[in-house]
């Protein structure tokens, strides 16, 4: 190695990993070691969702993506339309637009990545891959969450996107058909799993050693014990975040989170400056 090689500064990585759906109360009673490898090196936090979100995929996923609250992007709902995602766009096509970088996106939920409900939250990432559910069935979801999963392994072996957001939705459709019982469990110990080989793409990299990589796993809402969200009970408006990376210390944050703060990490875990005009919302929880 040379001495210009050995001094150089790491190169900067962010993977967020979005699982819908998953109640907080089910990772103590669900062996998830993957979940488990992020909380031990870094935390893993409830979130409140704020009074005024409702308890819905598309107004959560929303905040997360963008940094902004939803009196903002005004996604109110798991209908995008008359959304401001114009003016307060998703983090990926943001660091893509205004620092060139190169950014992915997976995900199987339509409004995610397709114009499909008044789409996509994700607006002009580098790269995406989109692989729909054929059916609104168990089977069918888990089956997009394995070949999302299986792609982006390749992609993030492969090539190099600075900044990148998984989504896997299975755990959540479970909940709605069939409540919060063994398969859904299952289903959320299958998530993990997922997360699992996803860490291990990362590994994997052949540019690992000079790479620094923050892990940011979250999901948007809760589920009440028979299933089904959307109202104000505690199952349903506890989220949470579980992060691990430079800057992260081990142990509890300092303070509460909140779902718009993911963005701002992102760019924080870049070193990527955001644009005032941005008026983001969230804050980042690492020291660095």
């Amino acid at each position: 190695m040379s001495a210009e090689e050995s001094t150089a500064e790491p190169r900067r990585r962010v993977l967020v990993v979005g699982i819908d759906g998953v109640t907080l109360d089910t990772l103590a009673a669900v062996p998830t070691p993957h979940l488990d490898s992020v909380a031990e090196a870094g935390f893993l936090a409830p979130v409140t969702i704020d009074p005024g979100t409702p308890t819905m995929s598309g107004p959560c996923w929303a905040t997360v993506a963008t940094g902004v609250r939803i009196d903002k992007h005004a996604v109110w709902g798991n209908d995008f339309s008359g959304n401001r995602l114009h003016i307060f766009p998703d983090f990926a096509s943001r660091l893509t637009a205004e620092h060139g970088a190169h950014t992915y996106v997976a995900a199987g939920w339509q409004p995610l990545l397709t114009v499909a409900h008044g789409g996509p939250l994700f607006r002009t990432p580098s790269r995406t891959t989109y692989i729909a559910a054929p059916a609104d069935t168990v089977e069918a979801w888990d089956a997009t969450d394995e070949a999302i999963t299986r792609e982006a392994v390749r992609v993030l072996t492969e090539d190099d996107p600075e900044a990148s957001f998984v989504y896997l939705g299975a755990v959540d459709e479970t909940g709605h058909l069939l409540g919060c019982g063994a398969a859904y469990e299952e289903a959320v110990a299958r998530a993990d799993a997922r997360l699992g080989r996803l860490l291990d793409a990362l590994r994997a990299r052949a540019a690992y050693a000079e790479e620094e990589w923050t892990v940011i796993v979250v999901t948007d809402h809760g589920h009440r014990p028979e299933g089904g969200h959307g109202g104000r009970s505690a199952r349903e408006t506890t989220a949470w975040i579980a992060a691990r990376g430079p800057g992260i210390a081990p142990g509890e944050p300092e303070r509460e989170l909140r779902h718009e703060d993911v963005a701002a990490q992102v760019f924080a875990s870049l070193g990527r400056a955001v644009d005032s005009h941005a008026t983001l919302d969230g804050w980042a929880w690492s020291k660095s």
